[in-house]
This record gives structure tokens, C-alpha cells and sequence, in this order.
């Protein structure tokens, strides 16, 4: 399809580096803080899904927060064995849990996102707030993108293995 000498494809990889970097930068900048209130980006991400959410399930949290099943049980757990979240089975369907803050867990993420939210945009500073904005078009449509192509060559694949 694509060769490696393709200038097509040295402009993805060079563009796929350049945003890699990028987003490493900015998480070790925001990390500081976390790190110093205990938390991860993932630890973070579910207490913040929570907060503006309301109660959520491990695999709604897991969608929100981009992490595996195995790994959101992990988060919980950790975040639960601190008192800053706790499971809730459904009155009306026994089988459901939902996970919510407990008062502890509220009251360290109302305090923290905003001092977060803060870091972040002082870690994207280099940026104009019109730059800003067509980086968040262009990276919705670059994420829909890979997903639908990604999408596709999986299903190339079942085919191919169904043969």
C-alpha cells in the first residue's frame, strides 16, 4: 500500500512523533501535581468522570477514562482502599455496580481539578486560543479517523483469516 519511502507516509510518522512527544511533555507537566496529591492521570480521570457525571459503572468509566477493564478494577480498588470512592450496588438491578465519590473523594477532586485544569493550560501556553481550537478540530477528526480506518483493516483482517 504505502511504502516506507512514501512522503506520505514519512509526514504521518513524523507528525504521529511530533504529537507523541507532545502529549508526554504535557503529562509530565501535569503529572507533578497529581503526583504530589497521591494520584494518576487514570486516578485522576475517573475521579473527575465522576464528579461531572454522577455515578458510573466500571465500563463507562473505562470508556471515559481509556483504560482496560483489568486496569479500571485495579484503579478502583486503590481509589476505594483510600476512601476517596466507593462501590454501590443498583437497588433495581443487583448486578449493577456504580462507582461514586464519597465525601472525601469529592472534596479532593473539587479542590484539585481546577489547580489541574490550570496546569494544563499552562503546559499548552505555547499555543494561541485560536491555535488551540484548530488543534482540537484536527485532532477530533484525526481520532475519528484512525478509529474508522482501524475499523476497517479489522474487518480486512476477519475476512482474510475467514478464507
Amino acid at each position: 500500500m504505502f511504502g516506507i519511502d512514501d512522503p506520505g507516509v514519512q509526514t504521518a510518522v513524523a507528525a504521529y512523533v511530533k504529537l507523541h512527544r507532545a502529549v508526554h511533555a504535557i503529562s509530565d507537566c501535569v503529572a507533578v501535581r497529581l503526583a504530589n496529591a497521591g494520584l494518576t492521570l487514570t486516578q485522576l480521570g475517573v475521579l473527575e468522570a465522576i464528579l461531572h457525571k454522577g455515578p458510573l459503572s466500571h465500563r463507562e468509566l473505562g470508556r471515559k477514562v481509556l483504560t482496560s477493564a483489568a486496569n479500571m478494577t485495579d484503579v478502583i480498588d486503590k481509589l476505594a482502599a483510600r476512601g476517596l470512592v466507593q462501590r454501590v450496588r443498583c437497588p433495581s438491578d443487583r448486578r449493577l455496580v456504580k462507582v461514586e465519590l464519597t465525601d472525601a473523594g469529592h472534596c479532593m477532586i473539587e479542590t484539585l481539578f481546577p489547580q489541574h485544569a490550570r496546569d494544563i493550560a499552562a503546559a499548552m501556553s505555547g499555543l494561541s486560543s485560536t491555535e488551540l481550537a484548530t488543534l482540537d478540530n484536527l485532532l477530533r477528526r484525526l481520532g475519528m479517523a484512525a478509529v474508522q480506518n482501524c475499523n476497517a483493516k479489522t474487518d480486512e483482517d476477519r475476512l482474510a483469516n475467514a478464507e
